[in-house]
């Protein structure tokens, strides 16, 4: 049985037919659509966007192959699986059905049973084909976000290296020892970067076990990997004194504070003051937070910080990029939820939500 209701569509001029298989299908928990012609199938079809198609192969007007061939012209509904209904001794039929582009055929007479067990086979082979264009273009997507991430900063190492290779006069070499510390913070940045591709594999496929967090160890473990960009930055971060227990993974909420710490510091006010904080909800999660003293995010940019790899560059100098998607992913995947509050000249509170420890 699906897990929520599905679409299917049945396409035939016996009225024998429809209902039989209208019944079976309908008992079966599907939703079920019929439409006694081809045209009548191919108006139909876009309304209600049906996942699989069974398709009579003979019929009065636009016959079953015709019917295919407009059904595959379609790009929006192409890739539809369509199982041919041939009568038994009808094999040329069913070759030439599956060269049009349809996924199975059955013949007549309907059995129940066999119809639904390949009706069944092919909406998961959909689904799997579905799952992996997805995975597909988030890659594509990553990828992308990456190699344009990590473009900039080796631009500017290989450029700042070949100066140095050409420094030869000692009164330049405080010129080169700024060069090297360019060098330095760009690499560390590459290396920001590579971390992020790594951690994002993890989540993607990982399954950990959840455990009550000592979210006080956490936030100090994650200062301290900003040690150097606190003190470029001059910010000051306030912590509350206790911390309600939260259940996660801990590796990978220091990542989320990461995050949202390095974000706040470098788009929050000169200098960056952040106030951490956390509270329990009446749904039983733990809402933690970390507020700036920034210009704010517009509310029209708002809905893309946490969308994957959005770069907002428009008014961003780097953009919020890989970080806070990964964020988005971490939390979501701990059973929580991300999401930012905010208004112009106000700074802006971003936080996460995870279930809280049982008997806390």
């Amino acid at each position: 049985m699906p897990d929520s209701p599905t679409t299917i569509l049945i396409v035939d001029d016996n009225l024998t037919n429809l209902s039989v298989l209208f019944e079976y299908l309908h008992r079966a928990h599907f939703k079920v659509v019929v439409a006694q012609d081809g045209l009548s199938a191919l108006e139909r079809v876009h309304h209600i966007a049906p996942d699989l198609i069974l398709l009579d192969v003979r019929m009065p007007g636009l016959d079953g192959f015709e019917t295919l061939r407009r059904l595959k012209a379609i790009e929006s509904i192409k890739e539809i699986p369509v199982i041919f209904m041939t009568a038994m001794s009808d094999m040329v039929d069913e070759i030439k059905g599956l060269e049009l582009g349809a996924v199975d055929y059955i013949t007549k007479p309907i059995h129940g049973e066999r119809v639904l067990a390949r009706i069944n086979t092919h909406l998961t082979l959909r689904n799997l084909q579905k799952n992996l264009e997805e995975r597909n273009a988030e890659l594509d997507a990553y990828a992308h976000t990456v190699a344009h991430d990590l473009k900039a900063p080796l631009a500017l190492m290989m450029g700042y290296a070949e100066l140095m290779a050409d420094v030869r006069d000692p009164d330049e070499w405080e010129e080169l020892q700024a060069m090297g510390q360019a060098v330095y913070r760009n690499g560390r940045k590459m290396n920001n970067i590579i971390n992020e591709l790594l951690l994002f594999a993890t989540v993607r496929k990982g399954e950990v076990e959840v455990m009550p967090l000592a979210m006080a160890e956490i936030v100090a473990q994650a200062q301290d990997r900003l040690t150097q960009m606190i003190d470029e930055q001059q910010g000051e971060i306030i912590v509350p004194e206790a911390w309600p227990v939260a259940q996660g993974y801990a590796a990978w909420v220091e990542e989320v504070w990461v995050n949202y710490l390095s974000n706040g510091l470098k788009y929050g006010g000169q200098p960056p003051r952040l106030e951490l904080g956390a509270a329990p909800q009446k749904d039983g999660t733990i809402r933690f937070w970390v507020k700036d003293n920034g210009p704010g995010v517009p509310p029209e940019e708002q809905e893309l910080v946490f969308a994957e790899f959005i770069q907002l560059t428009k008014v961003r100098a780097e953009g919020y990029g890989l970080g806070l998607s990964i964020t988005r992913r971490i939390v979501e995947k701990l059973g929580g939820e991300v999401g930012i509050e905010s208004l112009p000249g106000q700074g802006s509170l971003f936080y996460f939500t995870l279930p809280a420890s049982v008997g806390r």
